[in-house]
């Protein structure tokens, strides 16, 4: 097989450019399919599927540094499947068990991809993740102020924008990492490029708050927050560290303006005050969202093997609203400890390679303040079976793998020209 020919600035392999060429648009259709998925199977299972067929044919390796990843996916789904044993007549059942196994897959599609070309493979994966962020905001808020005949039904629930998602919550959480790509050009790209990425990020930011979901306003700030303080940090000059502080302001002034002309609105008002209120019924009393918790918690103690998948509401009134706990719940003590090893071992090493120099720190800062905002997420929400968790997932452990590469690349001597005899 033929492997892609770099990884950023070193080289890794060769291939042919028509190779290369169908490689890169694959990474970026995969980005721009992650929009939609209120139906199933969804345009993004389908491309991620036709996209890790061809990456195979045409050139894709395992390497050694997956081998954690790879054993703490399978622990965790073989969890998942255990507990599942007698609720297999059940067809949901069934197809959540399948869906997690083929999220399993994603994660190390996107591993095995990012590790390789990486440079150019993120661009190609920002690229069409904005493209998708683009269209899901805009049927969100189509949908929103009845512009689309017949979509308003389609395009919110519960008078919330969710676009081309099933759940409002997903969308608001979806636009966080797309936003944050847009962001950072507004604070560091040329005048046109940061003009258009304002627009970019003035639809999504709206959309965001269409969906009034309380975790993806906060999702969005502080993610916003993290990421252009890292990337102050990591600035090469002190002109760039300036230019990034003073759009950041420009940036924050914009959206601030954005949400008062909004609020100015009797019915978006109305719905922004009562998503803003921290008493709301669902997460008060003992079976509330914080009591589940707690009683859930004490549940996971004595069944070591869980209650299996999709349980967890014949026992409480709602879902676990915990991805944690649903792993305890849904896959016993194995799957209980296997996801949060899995995501925390992921977020430790994320933090280490924050300051290593790579071509692609930018993407790097970009998706690591999104994911890490999904992280804590997952302690108030069921993100477990969110695409694009386990496609930023799989995407940090490719881009540990380059940055190794790239490190053992750059350290290596240059070797001395023959002397002439």
């Amino acid at each position: 097989m033929a492997y892609a020919a770099t990884a950023g600035d070193f080289p890794l392999s060769v291939a042919a450019p028509r190779v290369v060429a169908l490689q890169r648009a694959l990474v970026w259709l995969v980005g721009a399919s992650g929009a939609i998925v209120f139906v199933e199977p969804s345009p993004y299972e389908l491309v991620t599927l036709a996209a890790t067929v061809i990456f195979f044919a045409t050139g894709l390796r395992l390497r050694l540094v997956f081998m954690p990843l790879l054993l703490l996916l399978v622990l965790l789904n073989v969890g998942y499947s255990i507990g599942a044993i007698p609720f297999f007549d059940k067809p949901e059942v069934a197809n959540w068990i399948a869906t997690s196994w083929y999220m399993a897959v994603t994660v190390m599609f996107f591993a095995m991809v990012v590790s390789e070309d990486t440079a150019a493979r993120l661009d190609m994966l920002r690229r069409g993740l904005i493209v998708g962020g683009m269209i899901a905001a805009i049927a969100g808020i189509a949908g929103y102020f009845n512009l689309v005949p017949g979509g308003h039904d389609l395009l919110t629930l519960y008078e919330r924008a969710r676009g081309t998602f099933k759940d409002p919550n997903v969308l608001g959480a979806f636009l966080i990492l797309p936003s944050l790509f847009v962001l950072q050009s507004v604070v560091s790209d040329h005048f046109a490029k940061s003009f258009r990425c304002t627009i970019a990020l003035g639809i999504m930011a709206l959309a965001i708050l269409l969906a009034f979901s309380r975790a993806a306003w906060g999702g969005l700030a502080i993610t916003s927050a993290f990421m252009l303080a890292l990337m102050v940090l990591t600035s090469q000059s002190r002109g760039q560290r300036s230019r990034i502080i003073v759009m950041s302001v420009v940036a924050i002034i914009i959206v601030v303006l954005l949400i008062a002309v909004l609020l100015s609105f009797d019915t978006i008002s109305e719905m922004f005050k009562q998503r803003a209120s921290f008493d709301q019924s669902y997460d008060e009393g003992r079976f509330g969202r914080f009591g589940r918790h707690i009683l859930g918690a004490q549940m996971a103690l004595d069944l070591p093997f869980g209650i299996g998948p999709l349980q967890f509401h014949n026992y409480f009134p709602e879902d676990t609203h915990n991805s944690y706990l649903n792993a305890f719940m849904s896959g016993g003590w194995l799957s209980g400890v296997s996801y949060p090893a899995l995501v925390f071992v992921t977020v430790i090493t994320g933090f280490r390679h924050l300051f290593v120099p790579v071509p692609w720190q930018r993407a790097y800062l970009a998706i690591f303040s999104a994911f890490l905002g999904t992280v804590g997420e997952s302690f108030v929400i069921d993100t477990d079976h969110w695409r694009h968790f386990w496609m930023m997932l799989g995407a940090m452990w490719g881009m540990f793998a380059a940055a190794q590469a790239y490190k053992t690349a750059s350290d290596q001597p240059l070797m001395a020209p023959a002397q002439a005899s």
